[in-house]
């Protein structure tokens, strides 16, 4: 019988891969984890265009990098908590995967989301921060209400407000859509009351806030309030 003939072996298939716009150590600016030390991936590329968006310059470029190459990096660094940004990181389908192999490592995982994409199919270890998309934002279109669905205990929902009828679209749906109950019940982690970088009124924020009674967190980037608001790689 004929010996088997090397050059007739179908190729390997290429390694899984991610094209990153950069990996940093910092603190956790935003979420109940605001204040620790974090190591973030930031993934390259974003369908949705808010008004407001503070990442830009991750949205072309970036270095393709294979998973084994990203855990290997962040597993260097040694912090245990890890978030995964973008960009927009569901739109692409190996952040899924990525997001196993670093729970699978012990690492405490976070993915921040625009609520864009199905997030169901994220490791049920992965705590999803997701951000439901308001009028001001330009991209209310794009939130995914199923999404609400398969939210768990760890998991939080965010609100970036850009004015009071952004406020008054985040407080109706958070009483409408049931998720002040699901806070109040421990069935969902946080919800989160963020303003857009110096375009709404601080003390007039907390004051809806309060005025309404919402379970909710007033959230400020803590990352913005240290480095500034322009700085990259915080």
């Amino acid at each position: 019988m004929a010996g088997t003939d090397e050059s007739a072996r179908a190729p390997e298939p290429p390694a899984p891969f991610l094209r990153i716009t950069e990996i940093f150590h910092s603190i956790q600016g935003e979420s109940t984890r605001a204040g620790l030390p974090c190591t973030f991936v930031r993934v390259t590329g974003c369908p949705l265009r808010c008004v407001w968006c503070d990442t830009e310059y991750a949205f072309h470029g970036g270095e393709r990098m294979t998973l084994d190459a990203i855990v290997a990096e962040v597993e260097a660094v040694g912090t245990p908590l890890v978030e995964i940004t973008g960009g927009e990181p569901l739109a692409h389908p190996n952040v899924f995967p990525l997001a196993e192999r670093l729970a699978d490592r012990g690492f405490e995982v976070l993915v921040e989301t625009s609520g864009a994409f199905d997030i169901s199919g994220l490791d049920p270890r992965v705590a999803r921060i997701m951000d439901l998309k308001c009028p001001g934002s330009g991209e209310e279109h794009r939130n995914l209400w199923s999404n609400l669905d398969h939210l768990q205990a760890r998991d939080e929902v965010k609100f970036v407000v850009a004015d009071r009828g952004d406020y008054e679209w985040a407080r109706d749906t958070i009483r409408e859509r049931g998720l002040d109950a699901a806070v109040t019940e421990s069935r969902l982690g946080a919800l989160l009351i963020s303003p857009v970088w110096g375009a709404v009124d601080l003390e007039g924020l907390a004051e809806w806030i309060l005025e309404d009674r919402l379970p909710a967190r007033f959230q400020l980037q803590l990352h913005k309030l240290i480095w500034g608001p322009d700085r990259i790689g915080v």
